[in-house]
Formats: C-alpha cells, structure tokens, sequence
C-alpha cells in the first residue's frame, strides 16, 4: 500500500522540516485533496456535459442563457441546492436518515483513491484492488436501502428495495466481468493490469482479444448502467411509478449528496473501463514513430482523462437514446442473458489463457 500523488511537496517538507514524519502527513493531506478534486470538482462539468448531450440528442440547444451557451448554469442551481432548507418529514428514524447520504457520497470516493489516474497518480495501490472495489460497490446498495427505509414513506421504502434487487443482480456480472479480466490479465492489481496493455492500441484488452475483449466491454458498459442506476436502467427512480424513487423525502444538500454521488460513481465506472480495456492512462501508439513520438508528449493524467471523458459521453448517449424497460424485464435480461453470457465468458478466457492464446 503507497501513496503515489507526486511528492514534490512532501520531498520538500522531508529535506528542509526538522520533522521528517511530517512529509507524510503532508502527502496524505495532499491524497484526500486531489481524489475530493476529481470527485466534486468533475460533477459540475458532468452536470452540464449531460444537459448539453441531451439536448443534442433530441434536437435542442440546452442550457445558453446564464454564461457562455449556458455555462453557468450548472453553478446557479447547485448554489440554489446548497441552500434550500433541509427538511425531514414526520417520522423519520432521524439517524440514518441522514447517515445513508453520507455513507452514499464516501462510497465512490474509496474507489477513486484506489484507481491509477496516471504513473504518478495514485493514492493508494493495492495488489488486490479489484476485490476491493467489489467490496466497497456494496456500500452504495446499503446506504440506498437505508435511506428509503428510514424516510417512513412506503413509496421510498418500495423504489429501495427494487433498488436493491436490482443492484444486488447486476453486481454478479459486474465482479464476473472484472474477474475476467483479471484472469487474462494474470493480477488483481489495477496496475499491473495497464501493464500488460503496454505497446500499442493493438495491445488494448478490447482489441487484444478481438471477439471476447469486445464483447466484455460492451457487457462491462452495460451492466455498469444498471450498477449506477442511470436510465434506462433507472428502476429505482421511475417517476411514472415511484415519484422520484429512494429519494423522495430528501430535499436540500442531503439530495445533493445522493445527486453527486451519481456522477462521482460515473467517472470511478469510467475509469476502471479504461483501465480494463482502453489501455489506462498510456498513449494510443499505433506503431507510426513520428506520430508516437507526439502521442507520448501528451501527459498520461491528460490521456486517462480523455478515455474517462469519452466512457462517460458513452454512458450518456445509451441514457438518452435508450427506453427503460420494466422491472421484469430488467431482471430477465441479468439472470437470463447477462450471467449466462458472462459465465460462458469466463469459460472461453480460461480456455484461452491456459492455452496461452492470451498474452
């Protein structure tokens, strides 16, 4: 376990303090800065980049009026959100009430520390991040099912549990398609992943194994859909049918918190979809030295982020052109397509690496 943020600060600290143990400190302070930096200083811009996605989708032009093309717009309402009033109905079981935002909003931000943003850019490397990563995904699903349980609104309590199958469903694809590619990849360790992605585009998961890498990057796109509750597969939320979901009772910045949670867990989805299939945070080589040569001038944090950026348009774009289906039909497509798919999946990349057809 390292913390990887770049130490120039620390460094300094270290040479010149007469108290060396305060680098670290010093670099763990500088760790939660830069994963709340991503976190919260990402959602504004998501929140404009989907209004913008959706108008465009059908034909608007969205936001234009506060700003240029309506670029504030986003800082208006969420100061409005910010300082609306805080109300709980009658009834509530006050603590978790407000404990299941907070729990919701840590969540996604465990899972940021673990991702490498770059080289040089990462909080905390663990050999066994994908486990991990499993494990804190659950997180999400109580803090969903606590909240609806404690807003004493049947409404809630219903959205809430449909919520928790839902989420309790997909999570099986979702761990059996990063098991699959940490079975190829030969580690758990999300570096060590990027690593074996190294040399060219060719060498990316999702063209490496041109037919199964594939199809695991579509089933990854999709069942992670349904892991973040967006539409279509937004059962949880279904105005026409649970007058906003788990979440009705909240209003103020305890909605905010379920609000950016959405988003934060967004680009922690988008960045392990970069890291199991489009190569991390390293350059598109295509094996042309002049144009490698420029392609590698570009910093590795600017490369993950444009990879990051361009999942989360994907996850936009299949929000806004996709009808959300039943519940029993959401259910029938994980148990009865998703898992036997995946299963079949898992099979074949075992077949594969032990014939060494992998690497």
């Amino acid at each position: 376990m390292t913390f990887g943020i770049p130490n120039f600060i620390g460094d300094f600290v270290r040479e010149y303090s007469p108290w060396p143990e305060l680098a670290l400190l010093v670099n763990a302070i500088l760790a939660v800065i830069a994963v709340l930096a991503v976190g919260i200083g990402s959602a504004p811009i998501l929140i404009y980049m989907e209004r913008k996605v959706c108008a465009h989708v059908q034909c608007r032009l969205g936001p234009m009026r506060l700003g240029w093309h309506g670029i504030i717009q986003t800082v208006a309402d969420v100061t409005k959100l910010l300082f609306k009033e805080v109300y709980s109905p009658k009834g509530v079981d006050t603590i978790l009430y407000y404990l299941a935002p907070m729990i919701s909003l840590t969540a996604p931000f465990f899972t940021l520390a673990l991702i490498p943003f770059g080289t040089q850019w990462q909080v905390i490397n663990l050999d066994f991040a994908v486990p991990a990563i499993i494990a804190i995904n659950g997180l999400g699903l109580f803090a969903i099912l606590l909240g609806g349980w404690a807003s004493n609104n049947k409404y809630s309590l219903l959205s809430a549990l449909r919520s928790g199958a839902q989420m309790i469903s997909y999570e099986v694809s979702f761990a059996l398609i990063m098991l699959f590619v940490v079975m190829i990849s030969g580690s758990a360790s999300l570096n060590d992943i990027v690593a074996t992605q190294s040399g060219t585009v060719l060498d990316w998961w999702i063209f490496k194994l041109p037919v199964l890498g594939f199809v695991a990057f579509l089933m990854f796109l999709c069942v992670s859909t349904a892991e973040l509750n967006r539409a279509p597969f937004d059962i949880a939320e279904a105005e026409q049918e649970l007058t906003a979901g788990f979440h009705t009772e909240y209003t103020g910045t305890a909605f905010a918190m379920f609000y950016l949670t959405e988003y934060i867990n967004m680009i922690g989805a988008s960045a392990l979809g970069a890291i199991f299939f489009l190569g991390g945070w390293q350059a598109p080589l295509i094996g042309v030295e002049s144009v490698d040569k420029i392609l590698l001038a570009i910093p590795d944090l600017v490369w993950m982020f444009v990879k990051i950026y361009f999942l989360i348009w994907l996850y936009m774009m299949f929000r806004w052109t996709w009808l959300r289906p039943r519940v029993d039909q959401l259910m029938s497509f994980e148990w009865k397509f998703l898992l036997p798919l995946n299963l079949i999946l898992l099979g074949l990349g075992a077949l594969f690496t032990a014939m060494g057809w992998v690497l």
